[in-house]
């Protein structure tokens, strides 16, 4: 009698199941909706710190305009955007700078636009006596954080 051996092949299959692949979607998923957010609070305060850095340098120019002739420059004579143009706009176009004043006092204003529309903080105003402020704050937040962050 002859006896054959058959060689039985164990086949190894390469590759992902099924499952593998939901599970890893699934992750995908979660970590962008965490890291998502974050990201975007995170590209919002640099913009904040931005229109400070425009409004305090504004401010500064009014200054100067002032120590030259002895009153600051008015918004009626010169119109609201008189100061240099690189003042007038944050770099990353997220906020404008406005000017109110008299000969006696000046508002700067930086206004949220575009991606920071629905910031937290809304929009920053300093005065001529340094006065730091926000308008149309939400809620939990106070001009405190968002000047000092």
């Amino acid at each position: 009698m002859l006896c054959i051996k058959a060689q039985v092949m164990q086949v190894t299959q390469r590759g992902f199941t099924l499952i593998e692949m939901m599970i890893v979607v699934a992750l995908i998923g979660i970590l962008t909706a965490v890291a998502l957010p974050s990201y975007q609070e995170y590209l919002r305060r640099g913009a904040r710190s931005e229109a400070k850095a425009g409004l305090l340098q504004a401010a500064q120019w009014m200054e100067r305009a002032a120590t030259v002739s002895g009153v600051y420059p008015t918004t009626a004579a010169n119109g609201a955007n008189f100061f240099p143009a690189g003042l007038r706009s944050v770099p990353s176009n997220r906020y404008t700078i406005t000017l109110v004043s008299t000969v006696s006092s000046f508002t700067l204003t930086a206004t949220a636009q575009n991606a920071q529309a629905n910031d937290k903080c809304g929009e920053f105003t300093l005065t001529h006596s340094g006065i730091r402020d926000n308008t149309n704050l939400s809620t939990g937040t106070t001009s405190a954080d968002c000047w000092n962050r």
